[in-house]
């Protein structure tokens, strides 16, 4: 580590900088994993927040996973037109939608949460189940203080 921190120069003891090469490791072998399902890490969020709230509204899965308005149209369109997602008029308000996953979106999101699942396995073969704990805590006190995920 320390040989690296020296290429480095200045980033070495910065901890976004390392944050953002960790998030590069996970999400390129995250890549990988999801290889031939047509499903991205923003897909794979989706579903589990309608799979988890079945009838929520499109809005609201946005603001639960930080996603911007503009872009929500075109992901769930997406998952819609996959057949994964299933978007209906909501009844008690007829100029929003809600979503449910289907029977194939379970299928998908318990087959991406096992590739998932070996992913993170092997991402982090070298940590104890304390060490795991402990970055899973660490970083969920980075994103209490984001504001734009309150």
């Amino acid at each position: 580590m320390a040989g690296e921190q020296e290429n480095v120069g200045p980033l070495g003891p910065l901890v976004g900088y390392h944050l953002r090469r960790a998030f590069g490791a996970f999400a390129a072998d995250f890549a990988n994993a999801m290889d031939g399902t047509g499903m991205r890490q923003v897909l794979v969020g989706i579903l589990a927040v309608v799979s988890g709230s079945p009838g929520i509204n499109q809005g609201a899965v946005g603001r639960v996973l930080g996603i911007k308005r503009a872009n929500m149209v075109s992901l769930i369109n997406e998952l819609v037109d996959m057949k994964l997602i299933a978007r209906v008029v909501d009844p008690a308000d007829r100029r929003a939608f809600s979503l449910t996953i289907t029977d194939s979106g379970r299928a998908m999101l318990t087959d991406c949460l096992a590739k998932i699942e070996a992913h993170e396995q092997q991402m982090l073969a070298g940590f104890s189940d304390e060490e795991r704990a402990m970055l899973l805590d660490l970083l969920s006190r980075i994103e209490r203080r984001d504001p734009a995920i309150a």
